[in-house]
């Protein structure tokens, strides 16, 4: 550091004068600073990083990886899904027949299970009744459906009964 330029106070210490002058005399050799960094740079060679950007092989295991939980989740909601099968019918007249099957809501235990169960007749909106098969067109949507329902003790539906589509 080059003091020269500096202003003197009046009221100096006369050892950091001399300390002072004795670093202005000091001149260090050219190239002594970029063989201190060369050296040390030897002493302590870069480390790999930790974490870096994947290359092509991780991004197409990434990829793959990716698609294989797609699949798997996509099984998985086809496997849990209800499958209601009912006879494809010409047209959408509903009546009620002592004779049809119950269709069931819930599970066979659950059903079995329910001590007290009470039939209720109900009309269920036909758009609600189309997961189940029966025929829904814009011109009946707004329509209801004369049922039959098997409900539990505490309200919940379990079965339901509808009458032979014609």
């Amino acid at each position: 550091m080059d003091t020269r330029h500096i202003d003197k106070p009046a009221n100096r210490d006369p050892l950091f004068d001399a300390l002072r002058a004795e670093t202005n005399r000091l001149d260090t050799p050219r190239r002594v600073e970029a063989d201190l960094l060369q050296a040390f740079a030897r002493l302590h060679p870069p480390r790999r990083r930790r974490f870096h950007a994947p290359g092509l092989r991780g991004w197409l295991l990434a990829g793959g990886l990716s698609g294989l939980v797609a699949g798997a989740l996509a099984l998985t909601v086809a496997l849990q899904a209800p499958r209601v099968e009912v006879a494809p019918q010409a047209r959408a007249v509903v009546a009620l027949d002592e004779s049809a099957p119950f269709i069931a809501l819930d599970s066979a235990e659950r059903i079995a299970a329910e001590p007290a169960p009470r039939m209720v007749a109900a009309d269920v909106p036909r758009t609600s009744l189309a997961a189940l098969g029966v025929p829904l067109t814009p011109e009946n949507a707004g329509e209801s459906v004369r049922a039959e329902l098997l409900v539990a003790a505490d309200g919940q539906p379990l079965a339901l009964r509808l009458s032979t589509i014609e």
